[in-house]
């Protein structure tokens, strides 16, 4: 096993970690992957019900892009048909992807609601689409997923692109974990920022606000370009 990869594992399994104590993954699932080369290493079933995203580096399975455990003892997990097909179809624009339940964003999946950006930490990502309903651990998701993900690979090289699985979560493709991970977590807040922007009786999912934002920001671009 070369280095890159038992880096890789490692890094998983304390990203996982990370992410469980900020909310951003739960015991009732999510997963990671990420690939080096075309070994893709990936979180095994059950890492929050049975390990509370308590992972070692040889948890993280070692699988080919057919889904075939190179190594390691774990079950695959049942997502591995989304991650694989991401990996597959826009490896060449990112190296990692997260599915994650993340406390603010599964607001917006519970009720099948895109979600748009109001922080210029969220701009890069644009409206986070959610894609049509498919039972969880279904080929038809993987397939749904990914034609969401397609026309955003510019937004995967530049840090990470998602989308909403209805009632199930949110699944992001990230240049690299790091970006992936970040992704995740700027989402969130920004899902927190339009659910608490109610309490202060904003108007309905900030829409002028947001015009607002753009037209400042789009001057300034263009001002700073020449």
């Amino acid at each position: 096993m070369s280095k890159a990869i038992e880096d890789m594992r490692a890094k998983i399994a304390y990203m996982g970690a990370i992410m469980f104590d900020r909310n951003l993954l739960d015991m009732a699932g999510g997963n990671i992957s990420a690939r080096v080369s075309d070994v893709v290493c990936l979180t095994p079933r059950y890492s929050g019900l049975r390990r509370q995203w308590q992972l070692k580096p040889e948890d993280v399975l070692l699988v080919n892009l057919d889904a075939d455990i190179l190594e390691g003892t774990g079950e695959i997990s049942r997502e591995s048909k989304v991650h694989l097909r991401l990996h597959r179809e826009f490896g060449e624009h990112g190296t990692a992807v997260i599915h994650a339940h993340s406390r603010n964003l599964m607001v917006f999946a519970s009720m099948a609601r895109s979600m748009p950006p109001v922080l210029e930490a969220t701009r890069k990502f644009g409206e986070i689409p959610v894609v049509q309903y498919a039972p969880a651990h279904s080929l038809e998701l993987s397939e749904n997923i990914a034609g969401a993900i397609r026309g955003q690979e510019a937004r995967i090289r530049k840090q990470a692109a998602g989308a909403f699985a209805p009632y199930h979560g949110i699944f992001v493709m990230g240049k690299d974990l790091d970006s992936a991970a970040d992704a995740v977590e700027r989402l969130d807040t920004n899902a927190y920022c339009l659910l608490m922007s109610k309490a202060l009786g904003a108007s309905d999912m900030m829409t002028e606000e947001r015009e607002e934002m753009e037209n400042i920001i789009t001057r300034y671009e263009m001002q700073h370009s020449e």
